[in-house]
């Protein structure tokens, strides 16, 4: 500690006659924040024409009853595009169409099961966002809960058996750089 070396650079490198000098333009600064004031501008004039293509709103049912209806049927099904949203809250172009014949199924008089059974008739069992237990989706029902014993069988025999293993077998632990100096 009472040795005075003189200050090393970031790379460890000591600089000629133990003092730091400054690298670069006087300028380079002022130029660096000229480029990004540039880019940002850049940034900004290609961001407005997105802007202008930007979708609207998606128009609702005249009968708020009706939107009611829509939205209830629309949360349990699920978008075929994005797959983890359902028809009600995805953004997709295919998601506005659903919703579009939902409502006109609704006011064409038909019942809430109708229009899901319109549905998973031409987009199949897929398409509910809670599908029905058959023999066609037990996998979706069953699955997970299979894994997981599954992976708490594979824990339990490989901690079994380093259990039984003798210490040798293990790695030693790499000495800290602390102990690696005491030990010298």
């Amino acid at each position: 500690m009472g040795n005075s070396a003189p200050p090393r650079c970031a790379c460890g490198a000591s600089p000629p006659g133990g003092r730091h000098q400054r690298t670069g333009h006087a300028g380079s600064a002022a130029a660096a924040w000229l480029r990004l004031a540039q880019c940002t501008l850049w940034l900004l004039l290609f961001s407005i024409p997105g802007l202008a293509i930007a979708k609207e709103a998606v128009p609702v049912a005249d009968d708020p009853a009706l939107e009611a209806r829509m939205h209830r049927i629309a949360v349990e099904l699920r978008c075929l595009v994005c797959q983890n949203q359902t028809v009600a809250d995805s953004p997709a172009g295919l998601s506005d169409d659903l919703r579009r014949e939902i409502r006109e199924l609704l006011l064409s008089g038909a019942t809430d099961q109708q229009v899901v059974k319109y549905m998973t008739d031409r987009y199949g069992d897929f398409i509910l966002y809670r599908p029905p237990m058959k023999a066609s989706t037990a996998a979706l029902w069953v699955g997970p809960g299979v894994l997981l014993i599954g992976a708490l069988g594979v824990l339990v025999v490989v901690l079994r058996r380093r259990s039984r293993m003798a210490p040798e077998r293990f790695e030693p632990d790499a000495p800290d750089d602390a102990e690696a100096e005491e030990a010298r």
